[in-house]
């Protein structure tokens, strides 16, 4: 038996999964769906075991077929990392990277331990903060690219887009609040463009706010919501079990926002795209704990 396998086959099979099945995996590989199909017998051939489960309105993998896609995913990242370093020149020089907490995952961090193997000439300096601050410091020269979050009006043309999400008012689900009153509100801290957005907008609202908290972490705005302590803006994937959306009780809704990668004007140098072209290559894996948070 023959149970070698080849990466075309594998990567076929992860493009299946990834779009919910062959049709639409044949699509983002430029393929025939017959091709696609042909590559994953094939491979079923070889190792023997049933992949797909081809039962209309049923699961599309076998048990077999999930158990390998954990495996073909490390395969095809590791396969890609050799590549990427046999065939790039070398790089060398020194990134200053800002982040928000948002994007401060595994999955980055991940990217970022490659990033140096591949290019173990390039240092990598990152700092933590909030996207206002981080998009002052690129205006200013003082760091070179940041993983950020910006209004959906507000995005660049030259940024990379990594994930769009939307912002709405919350409360925890026991808590009532008399809107007819001063509202206890939750905020992000002064850097925070959505506390700023809500400022801007006040007037327009018809409510009155009271700040009771002004915090610079989402985990302690979070923990704010679901405990009672008032009303906060935030993004949907924040959004908890406890806590209960409460956009119908306002006039004005707060716009959709968008996770960037941004190279400074000043630092679009060919060590700092590499970088950002990295980062937008694994995309999933940069965003993966934040939409399963």
């Amino acid at each position: 038996m023959n149970q070698r396998m080849d990466i075309d086959a594998l990567q076929a099979l992860c493009a299946i999964e990834e779009c919910g099945g062959v049709t639409r995996a044949a699509k983002r590989l430029s393929l025939t769906q017959s091709a696609v199909s042909h590559k994953v017998r094939r491979l079923e051939s070889r190792i023997g075991r049933k992949l797909l489960a081809r039962r209309a309105g049923g699961p599309v993998f076998t048990e077999d077929g999930t158990t390998l896609i954990a495996y073909a995913r490390r395969i095809l990242s590791l396969h890609d990392e050799a590549v990427r370093s046999l065939a790039t020149r070398p790089l060398a020089g020194t990134i200053r990277l800002g982040m928000t907490e948002d994007t401060s995952s595994s999955g980055l961090a991940r990217i970022l331990a490659r990033f140096r193997r591949l290019h173990p000439d390039v240092n990598v300096h990152t700092q933590v903060d909030q996207s206002k601050v981080l998009q002052s410091q690129l205006e200013n020269g003082e760091i070179d690219v940041a993983v950020m979050q910006t209004f959906e009006h507000d995005v660049q043309r030259s940024d990379i887009i990594l994930y769009q999400d939307s912002l709405h008012w919350v409360k925890s689900k026991d808590a009532q609040f008399d809107f007819d009153s001063a509202i206890p509100f939750l905020a992000f801290d002064k850097n925070c463009f959505y506390k700023h957005w809500v400022d801007e907008v006040v007037d327009q609202l018809g409510v009155r706010f009271e700040t009771v908290l002004q915090c610079a972490s989402n985990a302690g705005i979070v923990t704010a919501v679901e405990v009672g302590m008032g009303v906060a803006v935030l993004n949907a994937r924040h959004i908890s079990q406890h806590m209960h959306v409460i956009d119908d009780n306002f006039p004005l809704q707060p716009p959709g926002i968008t996770y960037v990668v941004r190279v400074g004007e000043k630092s679009r140098t060919h060590v700092c795209c590499a970088l950002a072209d990295e980062i937008d290559q694994e995309n999933d894996n940069v965003m993966q704990i934040a939409i399963s948070a």
